[in-house]
């Protein structure tokens, strides 16, 4: 006992074979094995034994430094998580040194993201060598930050881009996928950030948001956010919160919520002499023929306020058809919008994609037979368009108005000439590069950089 060093709770060791000089443990005797923070965890055969490699990020809360690792795999083995799961976890053995001692250890490579430390010092480590003094920290030599950033210094990669994280849900949507191919392709760092998984803290001093467990994301240049309307109020909380931490958004969360508010949108556009279809809103029962009568009566449109995509759109034929959905919806306390029906329009209308007051880009969609909505999720299909100096005049205007410095604006044409549907806050791609056959994700990412003053390297950029 007298030859045992005493180590505090968190102690600092490296990992020589591996290329770590320094990760902090904490020091844990109560769980059996050591475990170290492994991403892209892939076994594979060298000759005829069985081998691993996987990615660690040694620092916490920090992962723009990433270390390659391979090991032979010395067992697998059934360990049960933090949360009680029981995991096979794959276990390797190498060489470690903390302070002056250098010994071999037991390592399970695991997902330690939602833990305090990248890595822990299990008992097995301990025995016959150290003593824990679970009161202190740092007994053994502590490592400055200095010293950490010249340790690290071989680790850092000059920055040749922006760091842009995308704000969304889905990775796989083909949107968020040309998003993030388009800023690789111009020399960025691109970072998928899920809205349901960051979360924010509120202080004065130092705000923060962070992601998956505790890793800080506070080192963006700007955010490009693309929110489905579930969670449009959450996201727009954390699209203040990079704001207030000098994050640039493409899309603000001011812009966003007045977009996704129809019945605000609708009131602006009118109070700024926008031309919209003749729309209608009310709340009594007692007011529905006469609301009726007031959009020029059946057919007419009914939106929910919420609605997107063409979904929440009904077309009410009949007078009669008319006053039974909107008593149904008012009913259940549904918030809907009464528009007259454009008949002329022959299920058509314009999208039009405005980027920093510029339309780069229209197409003209098409329901299909027997259906009103022209959007290409209810079947529409799109073709390219030459839009009238109106229509471009409308479509920026309204973008302007809103405040949005990317938006799709939804135009259809009437006997009363170009009138506004809606404007989209995060209007997909797919339907107008595919008709236009214009690289708009590339486009956003060029006004990215020149909002941020960013000259890009890329053969022919802004």
């Amino acid at each position: 006992m007298e030859n045992f060093k005493i180590i505090g709770s968190e102690e600092w060791c490296s990992f020589e074979n591996f290329g770590i000089p320094a990760i902090k443990a904490r020091v844990d005797s109560g769980a059996k094995t050591s475990s170290i923070q492994a991403n892209n965890i892939k076994p594979f055969y060298k000759d005829t034994e069985e081998w691993v490699s996987f990615e660690v990020n040694p620092l916490q809360e920090n992962r723009s430094i990433t270390i390659k690792c391979e090991a032979k795999i010395y067992a697998k083995r059934t360990v049960k998580s933090s949360m009680g799961i029981s995991e096979e976890r794959i276990v390797v053995k190498t060489l470690t040194t903390m302070g002056s001692d250098s010994f071999e250890i037991e390592l399970t490579l695991a997902n330690r993201d939602s833990m305090e430390f990248r890595m822990l010092i299990g008992r097995e480590a301990l025995q016959n060598r150290f003593l824990v003094n679970p009161s202190v920290t740092n007994l053994l030599p502590e490592i400055t930050q200095e010293e950490l950033d010249r340790k690290y210094a071989a680790y850092k990669k000059e920055k040749t881009g922006l760091k842009i994280a995308l704000l969304a849900s889905n990775p796989l949507l083909f949107s968020n996928k040309r998003l993030m191919e388009a800023g690789r392709a111009r020399g960025h760092e691109m970072v998928f950030l899920n809205v349901e998984q960051a979360y924010m803290k509120f202080d004065a001093k130092e705000p923060q948001i962070r992601y998956r467990g505790g890793n800080i994301v506070d080192d963006f240049d700007a955010i490009i956010p693309r929110i489905k309307p579930s969670v449009t109020f959450y996201a727009c909380a954390l699209l203040r919160q990079f704001d207030a931490m000098g994050t640039y958004c493409l899309n603000s969360a001011d812009a966003i919520t007045q977009s996704r508010d129809k019945l605000l949108a609708t009131q602006l556009f009118a109070k700024n002499d926008i031309h919209i279809p003749i729309t209608g809103f009310a709340n009594s029962p007692l007011d529905t023929k006469d609301l009726i009568r007031m959009v020029n009566g059946a057919p007419l449109i009914i939106k929910l306020l919420e609605s997107t995509q063409g979904k929440g759109v009904v077309l009410a034929e009949t007078t009669k058809a008319a006053e039974s959905v909107i008593n149904a919806f008012k009913s259940v306390k549904t918030n809907i919008l009464v528009q007259e029906f454009i008949k002329e329009a022959n299920g058509q209308d314009i999208r039009c994609f405005v980027v920093n007051g510029k339309v780069v880009a229209s197409m003209q969609r098409q329901a299909e037979k027997g259906e009103f909505r022209a959007n290409i999720h209810q079947g529409g299909t799109a073709s390219t368009i030459k839009i009238t100096t109106e229509e471009r005049k409308l479509a920026i205007k309204a973008a302007k108005i809103l405040d949005l410095p990317v938006a799709g604006v939804d135009i259809i044409r009437s006997n009363k000439g170009p009138l506004l549907l809606e404007v989209n806050s995060s209007p997909g791609l797919e339907g107008i590069e595919g008709a236009t056959g214009l690289d708009i994700a590339n486009i956003m990412m060029e006004s990215i950089e020149k909002k941020l003053k960013f000259k890009s390297k890329q053969k022919g950029s802004i």
